[in-house]
């Protein structure tokens, strides 16, 4: 609220969507009127006195061409024109304030969005100065998703960003196994947080669908290249030693190699690597922590009832890196 009174009227129901401009509340709006027909009579009284001052002045000029009166009283004269003037104007700016007093009771929608529990109820006095408002409404459509990315990433996004290139979002549940919504980025705050080292960039989605909801939390996949010909694997597959990430390769000879690795992007439980690893080459996905450089395996391939395959001291489980198309994401 904007003005102090009674609320009087309830226009909208909780949990309604509404447009902005729609009639929300209504706040008594009586005493505004008091006061602006206080204003009118006022200013219908200055225009007569000014009428009056004015016919006077015109009097008091014939008068003084004449030399009949003191220099004085045309001087007064042309004071007292001057006095009611500026008394009009005065009394046009407090009818100017209580029509804006009158508008001001009427209580709109300021954006289009979902309106949430209802603060107050009719017959309660409204103050404009109270913290908590009337009601708090909550934009659906658009909605923005605010996310942070390590400065280390944030070169390459500020030069598509001011290149004109769109950058695709999406926004995952919080397991980050279902994705709910599609959206584009819009831009990234102009600094970087001293104590996490990352930058916060925001997000715009039109969910028309209302997927996404106020103060939701939401895995981000921001898009930024392609990766073509990429060799992924999956995530369990990398080890990391005190040479660095590795696979565990299975040879022609079905024996287990020791091989360096590069890693290039990670999104989910995909890796791209950068170097390492052929397309179509098979690496051991599970028991690694039995594996050794050398030790002979006995690949499990799909279809087969058992999902392990033994091996010298443990049982593993291979997989086959792919060569395919990998989305560059943060």
């Amino acid at each position: 609220s904007r003005v102090d009174g009674q609320l009087v009227h309830v226009a909208f129901r909780e949990g309604q969507f509404v447009h902005q401009g729609d009639l929300l509340a209504e706040i008594d709006r009586r005493p505004f009127e008091v006061q602006l027909a206080q204003a009118q009579g006022q200013l219908a009284r200055d225009q007569a006195l000014l009428k009056d001052a004015q016919v006077k002045l015109e009097r008091s000029r014939l008068l003084d061409s004449k030399g009949l009166i003191p220099k004085q009283d045309l001087d007064t004269a042309f004071a007292s024109v001057g006095q009611y003037e500026g008394a009009i104007l005065a009394d046009q700016a407090l009818i100017a304030s209580a029509n804006l007093q009158i508008t001001y009771s009427a209580i709109t929608a300021p954006i289009s969005g979902q309106i949430g529990l209802r603060l107050v109820d009719e017959g309660n006095i409204v103050r404009a100065a109270d913290p908590g408002g009337l009601i708090v409404i909550t934009q659906l459509e658009p909605i923005s998703v605010l996310f942070s990315i390590p400065e280390d990433n944030l070169g390459d996004v500020l030069r598509k960003l001011h290149a004109g290139r769109e950058l695709r979002v999406e926004a995952w549940d919080h397991d980050d196994t279902k994705k709910i919504a599609d959206g584009v980025l819009l831009t990234a705050d102009n600094q970087i947080d001293p104590s996490t080292g990352t930058s916060k960039l925001k997000a715009i989605f039109d969910n028309k669908n209302n997927a996404l909801y106020p103060n939701q939390f939401v895995n981000v996949r921001l898009l930024t290249d392609v990766l073509k010909g990429a060799v992924v694997v999956p995530a369990a597959t990398i080890q990391r030693g005190s040479q660095g990430s590795f696979v565990y390769v299975v040879r022609d000879n079905q024996t287990a190699e020791f091989r360096p690795v590069t890693l290039k992007n990670t999104e989910g439980n995909d890796v791209a690597l950068a170097s390492g690893l052929q397309p179509g080459e098979i690496v051991i996905l599970e028991g690694m922590d039995k594996v050794q450089d050398g030790a002979r395996v006995d690949v499990q391939t799909p279809g087969q009832t058992n999902s392990f395959a033994q091996t010298n001291g443990g049982t593993v489980n291979g997989r086959r890196g792919g060569g395919r198309g990998r989305r560059n994401g943060l």
